[in-house]
């Protein structure tokens, strides 16, 4: 055991261990010389002694320690808040933390997990279901058919596809490209969320009905639910048809452009002078 003594006491006949006071490092010595100077220039002379229970070493360790894992504790939290103040760390540390994702079944079909694109700093943020097969072969959102009538539609707002943010309620493809089912939303949407909470966008668009009703956590048809902001934690959001649903569906359009024109309006947006025939 270390800083103890073994005394042998004669007349018991037995060893008694006794705790000793650990060395004193120069710099200890130093603070306890110039305390004792202190208190004699104050005319204290005497001093005694408090007894020392066998344990304060110990005691004292803990509290070092406590203090050390305290100190530790303060600087994770700081950096994890810096992190945070960096948007494209911070969803640098979500991609890490989604990694080879084997969650749900939809990794087994997977090329590659489209995760999002564009501006960390983005004030508007497109949220569709799920990638497609173009998205899934390049790792990217909205690159396909779909992707270049949203570009169009982004376009129109007087925008660039590089000032939004864009990403998917699911990051693997589904199969034959069906909708994404419940259990797959629910597992997935978590990191979208994380997503949202570092973009922190004025007005979120989501595009289709998977996205509106994994968002809003409502079950409504599309008709009733476009038209009007919801609040997202914060955030205005605005629901309207998903660019594949136009692809097959032209009319639909008209409608489109009419929740574009809304979120132009709150987000002060000015359309091109012509806005592209496409959209």
């Amino acid at each position: 055991m270390e800083n103890t003594i073994a005394v042998l006491d004669p007349k018991q006949n037995q060893l008694h261990w006794l705790f000793m006071p650990k060395p004193l490092d120069s710099a200890t010595k130093q603070q306890l010389a110039a305390r004792v100077n202190y208190y004699r220039e104050m005319g204290i002379y005497d001093f005694y002694r408090r007894p020392v229970e066998p344990g304060a070493d110990v005691l004292a360790e803990a509290a070092a320690e406590e203090r050390a894992a305290v100190a530790t504790g303060a600087r994770e939290v700081s950096e994890t808040f810096a992190i945070l103040q960096d948007k494209p760390a911070a969803l640098a540390r979500i991609r890490a933390d989604i990694g080879d994702c084997t969650r749900c079944r939809l990794h087994k079909g997977r090329t590659n997990l489209v995760f999002g694109v564009g501006n960390p700093n983005a004030e508007l943020m497109f949220i569709g279901e799920g990638p497609g097969a173009d998205e899934d072969a390049q790792g990217e959102p909205f690159v396909g058919r779909a992707g270049q009538l949203l570009n169009n539609m982004i376009s129109a707002m007087g925008l660039k596809r590089e000032e939004v943010y864009i990403a998917n309620v699911v990051k693997c493809r589904p199969p034959g490209n069906r909708t994404p089912e419940r259990d797959e939303c629910d597992i997935c949407s978590p990191f979208l969320l994380q997503q949202i909470e570092v973009i922190k966008p004025k007005v979120i668009v989501a595009l289709g009905a998977v996205a509106a009703k994994t968002l809003l956590a409502v079950n409504d048809s599309m008709a009733n639910l476009r038209g009007r902001w919801y609040d997202f934690h914060g955030t205005r959001m605005a629901v309207t048809y998903h660019p594949a649903y136009l692809l097959r569906d032209p009319r639909q359009k008209k409608e489109t452009w009419k929740d574009l024109q809304m979120v132009m309006k709150y987000l002060g947006l000015t359309p091109p002078a012509k806005a592209p025939a496409e959209s």
